[in-house]
């Protein structure tokens, strides 16, 4: 809303917040209401978990709040280090109840409560913050303000405010709301303390869908030692229907006082009677006997079974450089079945023995295999291929004996498949209209999604299938999952940052699985059909769960991920690796070839921009965010904040203090400059509405569409004289639009998954490459025939492991140029003693 600054108020001598509006933004009727609204609002309240406004006005026409000034941090920041113990939550939760009590007894909601609007001083006391969106329905509150759709009595229909993933079911719809909207954003806050995860994730469609027709996972099968009496709390606030939730913040304050001594049991149990001196005594002394006798067990037991339980055994199976694509188990438990790509050659199938070191090909190159069957017959795709901008690989099933032979095709675009216990028929996932889907048997739709899915596995009764659920296809992360053979599907466990491998345990009362919440490398968990989740094993680094065997063993893959960026500067003959540290992303780079942009993320889940000259000096860090593109004065990147990417921000790349463009209610994806360094594009959408391109002036209004919704790419490219764009249709196809006025067309010949790189300086050409192909081949295309030239090819000089190759960053003209590349290794291992 605007920039905060600390000042010295000199006739009480303390320290206070001033919030000032920018006269750009002083100048947007909306922004300026926003702005009236949070200092109408929060100063006419007192209390001590809202922060206090001491005053506002305008001075040389410039609007300002002077506020307390807060030492701590943000709710959201503290939770990004981890979930809140069980009583700091409940804390911390009696204080936000109070506050909007509070409000509410004054006639006002919220409507934007979330953990960025909490903040959490140093001595531990919660202040609510930032009432631009709230609803003033008291009439002394609301007065000029009456007319605007943020502050009216009745918000109109169809307007939506709020922050995705906190909304109330009425706030996504956009119907009238009340004070129980702030109550149904408490509950996804209090259920995001306890639990460690958001309770609605994932991409936008997917988060107000949950948030109308799903409950969260219960906090209980996250964190077992959570209340009952707690997670009823949260319960009853997420309530999709108003009526069932608390019908007041006073009410959900007395709630929690309750829980407040409690402890995880959820009971409070009577005081007893004191027990008369000589029942006290015998009483000692039964105890005194009972724990005399589970000492002698424990010693017995532990003169039997020795003192601590034997640390699980890991066996090597593979030793040459490359990667394990998939592992299974044959029916004998001894013969190893794997899919590798050693040494920069072809995948290939392999099998080994679980007491040798030597592995036999068998002849069948560029495959994947799903499964084994109990017969011993393989589950293979033939010519798999990856579909582009997504983790996705498909090729065309077909089944093939262990022993050797020709495959049998079966089924084409399918992504992954398990054989039944029997052997007889096969789950599969596969790609239809868009839709993925998990089909058991054949043809039978029992579960289907948006985004992916991956590692099917039927339990070995036949009556599950557990599999790791996707929301969104440009990354693994999601969650475990199981769907019965009448299709009601149940989450287990989740949200994951990253999963990937999963299988039944020997019982078959466990789904067992490798994955992450941080970037912290995957560990193997255990998750029950009902819920309950286990830590079975973690070590440094990533593994990856490929199959178990029926008496307990494990195959084990130890991954070691990274991604490097080359790049050739101007005037230079030989490529130089440009990355900084261990997982950076090239995002632009200066029409001069001399200086590139870096995206890094080896800090954890925080992004960072990075400024590195093409000559290999060191990086310059600018500070947090997903940096976009640099300015074509090179003073300036575009960035966006994270984890939602909500905010866009300027950094400067020398001396200079950090823009914040204004808040949007929208998602932005992807921005660039235009040329004359005044004007942005960027890919954004905003809730519920699909993705498409804007043009927004840096000196303030409003974004204006560029191109109907779902119509952009993941990164615009802008011509050089700044009047067109290209762009992907919704049927595959490129076409320039306008960024002024005109009309669109085509580009003849180019479709996806061709991605432009960048324009000719004189117009003429775009350069483009096939995103998912490796080497990486840049052409140089007609803009007006479509006529295609190669340019030249890009790989690292070792391409083992290499299974990506882009985003391409050139020159003008053609010269200079960056690339990232990513890299995965791995090796196999038979475990033994893990339960």
């Amino acid at each position: 809303m605007g920039e905060v600054y600390r000042a010295k108020d000199t006739r009480l001598g303390r320290d206070v917040a001033i919030k000032v509006l920018p006269t750009a933004f002083a100048n947007d009727p909306d922004r300026l209401r926003r702005f009236e609204q949070e200092a109408r609002a929060a100063g006419a309240l007192n209390h001590p978990n809202i922060l206090v406004i001491h005053d506002s006005g305008a001075h040389d026409d410039v609007p300002y709040v002077v506020s307390e000034l807060l030492e701590g941090e943000t709710l959201r920041a503290r939770l990004n280090t981890g979930t809140l113990p069980q009583r700091k939550a409940v804390e911390y939760a009696q204080a936000i109840a109070h506050g909007l009590a509070a409000a509410h007894a004054k006639g006002i909601v919220h409507r934007d409560l979330k953990p960025e609007n909490l903040f959490i001083t140093k001595d531990s006391r919660v202040k609510i913050l930032d009432f631009g969106l709230a609803k003033l329905t008291h009439p002394d509150l609301a007065g000029e303000c009456a007319d605007a759709p943020t502050v009216s009595v009745h918000t109109a229909l169809g307007v939506v405010l709020g922050t995705l993933g906190y909304m109330s079911p009425e706030q996504v719809r956009g119907r009238p709301t009340d004070h129980r909207c702030d109550i149904f954003s408490f509950g996804a806050i209090l259920y995001e303390m306890l639990s460690g995860q958001r309770a609605f994730g994932g991409q936008a469609v997917e988060v107000m869908s949950a948030i109308l027709r799903d409950d969260p996972v219960e906090v209980s099968k996250i964190h077992p030692g959570v209340s009952p009496a707690l997670e009823r709390v949260v319960r009853r606030c997420l309530e999709k229907d108003p009526e069932e939730r608390f019908q007041s913040a006073r009410d959900l304050g007395f709630a929690l006082e309750a829980l407040s001594g409690s402890s995880t049991s959820g009971t409070v149990a009577p005081l007893a009677a004191p027990l008369p001196p000589t029942r006290r005594l015998g009483l000692w002394a039964t105890v005194s006997l009972a724990l005399v006798a589970m000492l002698l067990a424990g010693i017995f037991l532990g003169w039997q079974t020795g003192r601590a339980p034997a640390a699980p055994s890991f066996h090597r199976l593979t030793f040459r450089h490359g990667q394990v694509l998939s592992a299974r188990f044959a029916p004998d438990g001894q013969t190893i079945v794997y899919v590798a790509a050693w040494d920069g050659g072809p995948k290939q199938i392999f099998t080994t023995s679980s007491k040798g070191p030597e592995s036999r090909a068998l002849g069948l190159p560029e495959v994947v295999m799903t499964s084994i069957s109990s017969s011993g017959e393989l589950a293979i795709l033939l010519r798999p291929r990856k579909i582009a901008g997504t983790w996705m690989v498909q090729g065309t099933l077909a089944r093939v004996p262990i022993a050797g032979g020709a495959p049998r095709e079966i089924l084409a675009d399918v992504q992954a498949a398990d054989w039944s216990p029997d052997g007889v028929s096969l789950c599969v996932v596969r790609n239809v209209g868009g839709r993925n889907r998990l089909e058991f048997p054949t043809g039978k739709v029992l579960y289907e999604t948006a985004g992916y899915i991956s590692h099917p596995r039927i339990s070995p009764k036949g009556n599950l299938i557990a599999f790791l659920d996707h929301p969104s296809r440009a990354d693994d992360g999601g969650s475990v999952a199981v769907v019965d053979l009448a299709g009601k599907k149940t989450t287990l466990a989740g949200v994951w940052l990253t999963e990937s491998g999963l299988a039944w345990s020997p019982s078959g009362d466990e789904v067992w699985f490798t994955a992450a919440k941080v970037e912290s490398g995957r560990a193997l968990y255990g998750v029950t059909p009902s819920g309950r989740l286990r830590l079975i094993h973690r070590e440094a680094g990533n593994v990856i769960l490929h199959d178990v065997a029926r008496d307990g063993r494990l195959l084990i893959a130890h991954e070691y991920q990274r991604s490097g960026v080359l790049g050739l500067g101007p005037g230079e003959t030989k490529e130089r690796e440009l990355g900084w540290l261990n997982w950076p992303v090239a995002m632009d780079l200066s029409a001069d070839g001399k200086t590139l942009l870096l995206t890094e993320s080896a800090e954890g889940a925080t992004y960072a921009a990075y400024i590195r000259p093409t000559d290999g000096a060191p990086a310059v860090r600018l500070g947090e965010g997903q940096g976009w593109a640099l300015s074509p004065d090179g003073k300036w990147v575009l960035a966006t904040n994270g984890p939602s990417f909500t905010r866009l921000f300027l950094l400067p790349t020398g001396v200079g203090e950090v823009k914040a463009l204004p808040a949007l209610p929208m998602n932005h994806h992807a921005a660039v400059w235009l040329p004359n360094g005044q004007r942005i594009l960027f890919v954004g959408n905003e809730p519920g509405r699909n993705l498409r391109l804007y043009l927004q002036d840096l000196a303030g209004g409003v974004p204006r569409p560029i191109t109907p919704e779902g119509i952009g790419f993941s990164v615009p490219c802008v011509s050089r004289d700044g009047r067109w764009v290209a762009a992907l249709n919704p049927d595959q196809t490129i076409w320039l639009y306008p960024v002024e006025a005109g009309q669109p067309r085509p580009i003849r010949g180019l479709a996806a998954p061709d991605t432009p790189i960048q324009w000719s300086g004189d117009g003429r050409y775009i350069y483009v490459y096939r995103a998912g192909e490796i080497p990486a081949k840049v052409y140089r295309t007609d803009i007006e025939t479509g006529g295609k030239q190669f340019l030249k090819e890009l790989m690292p000089s070792d391409p083992v492991g290499v299974w990506a190759v882009g985003p391409i960053l050139l020159t003008p003209d053609g010269r200079a140029y960056a690339y990232n590349y990513f890299r995965s290794l791995s090796d196999l291992s038979l475990v033994d003693g893990l339960k």
